[in-house]
């Protein structure tokens, strides 16, 4: 009791303290004088639009923070996470329709902020950088000082830093921030190489005869040609006023007609419209890794077999992935806008086991990073987390917060310091693209991880690309809340899985310059795979135990005799090996019921979209599918028995049993096992294949 007492008493005094504080640092923010009509030098800023989210906005020259007045182009030191304030440049302000005060920063650059290699820079030298940041009016904190040179001042700058490109350039900023030309287009086109916008659209010529001005009757065709009306031409017909007419209002209708047929979605439009030239370009990069990448490396000083073996592992990275094109151009467009753009997005991949998901957007990454060293699109910072590899969901913090901060913390003091960071304004802030495999491990009651990981990305300052991966195509839907689904967003890709012409392609593509196998031999092990699963995973592993079974045949054989290649009959034995598993052995001769366990979990596993569920659930489902197929219904006692019988086999795993109908349980086998060892069996194979 004296001990609650005592907590009770410091919680309060904590509280207190905190209320003073928060009292004495009350920060003081008034308008100064206003700005009724922007500058025409003053260039517009997409980035702030889209954050503000708002058009109608009330410019102001000046603005005054704790009774110090601020004008446009000063530079100031902005509040930022550490003690170590960050320097700027105050390039708008401007009150919005919601009556909030907002100001545009331009970030003066210190060399440790700078995304580039080290560069010679003198202890208190700045960068002016054209990247920008939207900011509350509070952060400011005081003036500082810049000059060109000397020691009067308290920040030397005399070079630019582009963001884009992470060029560097000198400039004389005694000039150019004497005269108050920090806001100006034409500077900002010469140190950084901006086009001047101009709000002007250029009037296109008129199509046709030349010096002859368009009718109002003139209907544009869909080939951009122009098309008059029938009663301004000279008609040499005897075709009356009623006719003409009724012609003319037919190729206006059928015009409309083809421009609605010709309509394409705002989204997909955008994706393919913004940047087609960088996805075309990647595309050409991939094409060109695999014709022309030679694989004979791996080849020298070893057999044909040892080749096949080492190129048909699954953690062989091969040049590129094949008959994942579309896939692949969709991820990489919608990753390359948000480079380019500086905005941040979620994207949610789902697909069965064995599709292609994590390979392809590691090769995404791959391609983005090298346009990334060639200048091609900003700098980003990549990070791979997986839920499979996670003690618990709560480790997520701890890991993206240790591959950001570089230090480890506690979950909950993680989260506050990772909240922290994707809401406070920084110039050395980098794009993040964060890739979250096995999502469906991650799901908590709460689900607070979740909308945490999807609710950063809409954060203003947050710079960050969330790419999460799962299995399970309408997660989001089933298991997700409506506010975290709604902050997942729509740009979803789904992963088919692999017919048997593509799982050939695989196959084919990891075996150029060896000849280890016959054609006929890879058909039949795509055709055997494709029927069962289409996991590509699964097709490598048929035909690397067909490699072990053909070379330890011929080092059986005396020495010199000729190498055979692979054959029907070699990968016929590996399948017949592979469905001889220990385990697919004991399903195959389990009891009914047990059959039937197997096949109710694998089902409440679909269904709830996650790896492990309640043993309710399973049951539930067991009952239902045994009245539906005639079978007598065991009672919840004797389907605990039975979960326990096969948790003693290693194929499935449970909790204690204490918990009841509660205990989580998951399949220690994989459900391709349970569809090959079931198959075969009359009653069940309807079951296994459903």
């Amino acid at each position: 009791m004296q001990q609650n007492k005592l907590a009770r008493r410091l919680s309060k005094a904590t509280k207190s303290r905190r209320k003073q504080h928060t009292e004495d640092t009350q920060v003081t923010v008034e308008w100064g004088q206003r700005l009724d009509t922007a500058p025409p030098s003053t260039p517009s800023t997409r980035r702030v639009t889209r954050h503000s989210g708002l058009t109608n906005k009330e410019l102001y020259k000046s603005i005054i923070v704790n009774g110090t007045e601020y004008s446009i182009g000063d530079a100031v030191a902005v509040k930022s996470s550490t003690d170590d304030p960050h320097l700027a440049i105050i390039y708008k302000l401007w009150q919005n329709e919601r009556g909030e005060r907002q100001a545009v920063a331009r970030w003066l650059m210190r060399p440790h902020e700078m995304h580039t290699k080290r560069v010679e820079a003198g202890p208190r030298e700045v960068f002016y950088s054209n990247a920008e940041d939207l900011i509350a009016p509070e952060m400011i904190l005081r003036a500082i000082r810049v000059v060109a040179s000397g020691e009067d001042g308290e920040w030397v700058c005399r070079r630019s830093f582009e963001e884009h490109s992470a060029r560097i350039s000198e400039f004389d900023w005694a000039s150019v921030y004497g005269k108050n030309m920090l806001l100006d287009a034409r500077v900002d086109a010469e140190l950084f190489g901006q086009k001047l916008e101009s709000r002007a659209v250029k009037k296109q010529p008129a199509k046709g005869v030349p010096g002859v001005k368009k009718r109002k009757h003139e209907v544009e065709s869909d080939d951009g040609e122009s098309t008059e009306d029938e009663s301004f031409m000279a008609s040499d017909g005897g075709e009356s006023a009623e006719e003409k007419s009724h012609r003319t209002v037919r190729k206006v209708r059928s015009s409309r007609v083809k421009e609605k047929t010709r309509a394409v979605p705002k989204r997909r439009a955008r994706l393919h419209d913004m940047q087609p030239q960088a996805v075309n370009t990647a595309m050409l990069k991939r094409a060109s890794r695999t014709t022309n990448t030679p694989q004979t490396d791996d080849i020298a000083g070893r057999t044909m077999y040892e080749a096949a073996r080492l190129r048909l592992h699954v953690s062989a990275v091969p040049a590129t992935l094949p008959c994942r094109e579309s896939e692949f151009a969709e991820i990489y467009g919608h990753l390359h806008t948000a480079l380019e753009e500086r905005t941040s997005m979620c994207m949610y991949i789902s697909g069965v086991p064995g599709t292609g998901k994590t390979a392809t957007v590691r090769e995404c990454v791959r391609m983005l990073r090298e346009s990334a060293d060639d200048g091609c699109v900003p700098a980003f910072e990549f990070i791979e987390l997986n839920g499979m590899k996670m003690t618990e969901p709560q480790q997520t913090y701890v890991q993206l917060w240790q591959a950001i901060g570089g230090e480890r913390a506690t979950p909950k003091h993680a989260a506050q310091l990772l909240d922290a960071h994707f809401n406070t304004p920084s110039p050395r802030r980098h794009t993040y693209v964060v890739v979250v495999d096995e999502l469906d491990l991650l799901v908590t009651k709460s689900q607070s991880i979740m909308y945490n990981l999807f609710d950063w990305p809409h954060r203003p300052h947050a710079k960050l690309i969330v790419v999460a991966i799962a299995n399970t195509m309408d997660l989001p839907e089933r298991m997700l809340h409506h506010k975290v689904s709604s902050r997942l967003g729509l740009t979803r890709i789904n992963f088919q899985p692999y017919a048997h012409a593509q799982l050939m392609a695989i196959v084919r593509a990891r075996l150029v310059g060896c000849a280890a196998f016959d054609a006929d031999a890879i058909e039949l092990c795509a055709r055997k795979v494709g029927a069962v699963s289409g996991d590509a995973r699964r097709a490598l592993d048929v035909c690397r135990r067909a490699v072990e079974i053909v070379e330890h045949e011929w080092r059986a054989q005396p020495t010199g005799h000729a190498m055979p290649m692979v054959t029907m009959m070699d990968i016929d034995r590996a399948v017949k090996e592979m469905q001889a598993a220990p385990h697919v052995t004991f399903i195959r001769n389990a009891s009914a019921q047990q059959k039937v366990f197997l096949v109710a979990m694998r089902a409440a596993m679909r269904k709830a979209g996650v790896a492990e569920v309640p043993l309710g659930d399973v049951a539930l489902v067991h009952r239902q599918l045994c009245l539906m197929h005639a079978m007598r219904a065991p009672s919840y006692e004797q389907i605990g028995v039975i979960c326990v019988q096969l948790g003693a086999s290693r194929c499935v795993l449970a909790e204690s049993s204490i918990l009841d109908v509660r205990q989580l349980v998951r399949l220690a086998v994989a459900e391709d096992d349970i569809t090959v060892a079931l198959k075969p069996d009359p009653v069940f194979s309807k079951l296994a294949t459903s």
